[in-house]
Formats: structure tokens, C-alpha cells, sequence
């Protein structure tokens, strides 16, 4: 199958390798000419033999909004348009209707699996209209990992549903995250615990808790067993936050997710404002000790 792919970026530029690999006629557009197939859009959209079928795999928010309506203008009717990158879902309604007036269909596609995707293959969640996903299918069962279908694509609904699936899938992954690196420093502290890293190591195989976010704890223990090397501080790029709003929203009790979320705030703060309101609060209540900054160094 013939596919246009915008975005040869860390997941792009591997997808397209992967399709390659499965036999799929791809072209590739990127700013960048070291990477990219073809130098314009335009020439992505002229270098496809209708109807044609397009991903996009940019960054969220006004890069996706402006390609989509890039692409609006350089295909036609009977085309389709699949976003793959991690929109969020309420962005998905206006790009199937700006999409749609001129007779393009769109697919929203939730993807996972990171740098190790063109190995092991993409998790896929997607949303559209059945005849929309069935006409993409070559493409989604190239990029899923091998075995039966419904281990690693869904079809999770009509447009939006995708991203949907994947903005909850990447919550969990930041409650997952923090559980296992809570469970490090605590194993790290303790003097009875001579060897971390082999711990953590031993849970790869034959417990419950073991999965692939772990097993990748373990390796980069193994690279560098203090982090010596790494700061602390950890972005966050919007599912997590959006994860939790919908949960506000449909009155959903999320801790788990939501402290994790807090928790990346917090490790961007070289000094909590919260906290020293804390420390002033105990000690115009209480007398409480407190450490002054002319004491600290």
C-alpha cells in the first residue's frame, strides 16, 4: 500500500522504516532534508497516486492544527487523512470537519511504543468510521506488533475515540512510572539492600509486578545505578494533565494519576513556596524550629 507520512521525527522516522520493511510504498516529508523523501507537502500530496492516504506524525497542538490544514489544501476528495501524533481528543472533531467539507476523510490514531516500535512494533488505538479503519488496516497491521489483531490495535470508536484511548493509556503510564520509581528510592535508601539495581533486575521475570516500563528501570540502573548523571527534573506533554481533567470531569477518582502528576510539578521546584508556608505556618503556631536560608551552605 501507498502512504504520505509527515514527520520524520524520533517515532516518524522509525514508523516509516517499519513499513518499509512490511513491503508499503512510503513518502516521507520532513523540514528537515536530511530525512525527508520530498521537499514540499504539495510534493508529498503530487508524488501519491489518488486516492491517497496521508499520516501525520508532528507535535501536538498548532503544528498538527496547521499541517492538517496544509493537507486540506493539497488533497482532494476521496483522500484520507490519519493523525497519529498525540492530539487531544476534543481537537479531533474540527479536523474531521474542516477535512471532511472537502470530501477527505480523517482517522484519529493513538500510538505507543516509543524508540523501540520499529522492533517490536506500535500498540495502535484508533478512531474513526469502519470504512475509513478497514481501508487503512494494511498500514495498522504493519505497524502493530505481530500476533492476533486485538493484542495490539483497536478500533476504539468514531473519531476521537483514539486519542481518547491513548490520552488514558498514557495516565496509566504516568501512575506506572512513579509507583516503580517510588519503589526504587525506597530500596535505594534502605542500608539492608546491598544491590538495587539487582533487585529490580530479579522482577523482571516471575513477579507480578514486572512489565516493560520495569524492565527498562532495570536497564537504566544497570547504565547508571545512582543517576548520577540525570537531574530530576521531568516534563510532563499534556495527556497526564488532560487524563485528569476528564477525570474531574466525569467525576472519576483518579490519586494515583493525579499525585504523579503533582509530582512532576514538584520536581521542577528548586525551592517549594508551598512548603515554606508550611515551615512558617508550624512555627508561628507551634514555635517550631526553622531553617533560614542564611543557615543553609
Amino acid at each position: 500500500m501507498q502512504l504520505g507520512l509527515v514527520g520524520l521525527g524520533k517515532m516518524g522516522f522509525n514508523m516509516r522504516e517499519r513499513l518499509r520493511e512490511g513491503g508499503h510504498e512510503v513518502v516521507g516529508y520532513d523540514p528537515r532534508p536530511e530525512v525527508t523523501d520530498v521537499p514540499t507537502l504539495a510534493a508529498l500530496a503530487d508524488a501519491l497516486d489518488a486516492p491517497r492516504v496521508v499520516w501525520v506524525m508532528v507535535p501536538s497542538g498548532p503544528i498538527t492544527r496547521d499541517t492538517i490544514t496544509a493537507l486540506a489544501d493539497e488533497l482532494g476528495e476521496g483522500d484520507l487523512v490519519i493523525d497519529g501524533g498525540n492530539s487531544r481528543y476534543t481537537e479531533d472533531g474540527p479536523h474531521a470537519k474542516l477535512l471532511n467539507a472537502k470530501g477527505i476523510a480523517f482517522i484519529d490514531a493513538g500510538v505507543s511504543g516509543g524508540v523501540w516500535g520499529l522492533k517490536e512494533g506500535y500498540g495502535l488505538m484508533v478512531g474513526g468510521s469502519d470504512a475509513d479503519v478497514e481501508r487503512a488496516m494494511p498500514i495498522f497491521d504493519a505497524l502493530r506488533p505481530p500476533g492476533p489483531r486485538e493484542d495490539g490495535f483497536v478500533h476504539a470508536g468514531p473519531v476521537g475515540a483514539g486519542h481518547y484511548a491513548k490520552m488514558v493509556h498514557n495516565g496509566i503510564e504516568y501512575g506506572l512510572m512513579m509507583a516503580y520509581a517510588e519503589g526504587y528510592e525506597l530500596l535505594a535508601a534502605e542500608e539492608l539492600i546491598t544491590d538495587t539495581q539487582a533487585v529490580i533486575q530479579a522482577w523482571t521475570n516471575g513477579t507480578v509486578v514486572r512489565s516493560w516500563l520495569q524492565q527498562l528501570l532495570a536497564k537504566a540502573l544497570k547504565e547508571d545505578p545512582k543517576f548520577t548523571d540525570i537531574s530530576g527534573y521531568t516534563e510532563d506533554s499534556g495527556e497526564g494533565r488532560w487524563t485528569v481533567e476528564e477525570a474531574i470531569s466525569h467525576r472519576v477518582p483518579m490519586p494515583v494519576i493525579a499525585a504523579s502528576l503533582f509530582a512532576r510539578f514538584a520536581s521542577r521546584q528548586e525551592d517549594s513556596p508551598a512548603m515554606k508556608a508550611v515551615s512558617a505556618l508550624r512555627n508561628q503556631f507551634g514555635g517550631h524550629a526553622v531553617k533560614r536560608v542564611s543557615e543553609s551552605g
